[in-house]
């Protein structure tokens, strides 16, 4: 695994290390717990270290992602405020280590009191790199997927790109879109079963067609070993015959279904509906 694999990984240390060193040297200009003043430096000059990895790690790992359409920018960003931070917590590490030195002894109290202001500075470039890293992975799916070189978790972040834009499609009111998206699964992923359940749902939900959906359960065994495929399949199953017109069968699978998911709210809100 290269260092780049590990970007995730380093920039957690860092952001714990550093924002916890400079806490600990803020308290020890206080005097009142003698452990702070050692713990803040060890903390202060293995986060520098580690804020050193995170950068290089971070430099070897953003040209994919630089190269998603639109990300550009926010990798720029983030790469920005990460060797801002890197470079004010160098600062700090050296003051740290002047601190040791005997020749400044006499200046050591000023020393590390300007170590705990540089770093104040630095906790803002931290957070805002960790901010903006933020964004990169959760807004632009920065890294999401390809980190590992499995084209398993490629093929995962399709999944859920095609999901949440279909299942956003249909909060919009927009069901034809949503009914596409859902198709583009089905017909990329025909064997996934949780894939050919949600293209029942979206026969029911999208496009309000019960018969077509009944049609399709047929495919799934009534008797399945799995307590989730068959409760799953008898909503479905449920919701297909009331979107078909056939409220008297809808009822029947949701009392039966009663019988072993004793309490369960969705079958017995289907069954309200249904009175």
């Amino acid at each position: 695994m290269t260092l780049a694999a590990l970007h995730p990984q380093i920039v957690h240390f860092v952001i714990a290390l550093l924002f916890m060193g400079v806490v600990l040297r803020c308290v020890s200009l206080t005097g009142r717990a003698a452990f702070t003043g050692p713990a803040a430096a060890v903390l202060l000059l293995v986060g520098t270290v580690a804020a050193v990895l995170a950068v290089q790690s971070g430099t070897g790992a953003h040209g994919p992602v630089e190269r998603v359409p639109g990300a550009r920018a926010a990798v720029m960003y983030h790469q920005k405020w990460g060797e801002r931070t890197r470079n004010i917590f160098l600062v700090v590490a050296a003051l740290e280590i002047a601190a040791l030195a005997p020749a400044v002894s006499r200046w050591r109290r000023w020393v590390l009191a300007a170590s705990a202001v540089v770093g104040l500075g630095g906790t803002v470039s931290l957070y805002q790199a960790a901010d903006r890293g933020g964004d990169l992975v959760y807004a632009y799916a920065g890294g999401v997927g390809i980190r590992s070189g499995d084209p398993a978790d490629v093929d995962r972040l399709l999944v859920a790109g095609l999901y949440h834009e279909a299942m956003l499609e249909r909060k919009q009111g927009k069901p034809g879109e949503a009914a596409q998206l859902i198709g583009q699964l089905a017909q990329r992923y025909p064997e996934d079963t949780a894939v050919r359940l949600l293209a029942v749902e979206s026969l029911i939900v999208d496009k309000q067609d019960g018969k077509a959906a009944l049609t399709a359960l047929k495919q799934f065994a009534p008797g399945s070993d799995s307590r989730f495929l068959r409760f799953r399949v008898g909503l479905l199953r449920a919701d297909a015959f009331a979107a078909a017109g056939m409220s008297d069968s809808a009822r029947i699978v949701l009392q039966a279904m009663s019988a072993e998911f004793a309490g369960n709210r969705a079958i017995q809100d289907r069954l309200a509906k249904l009175k």
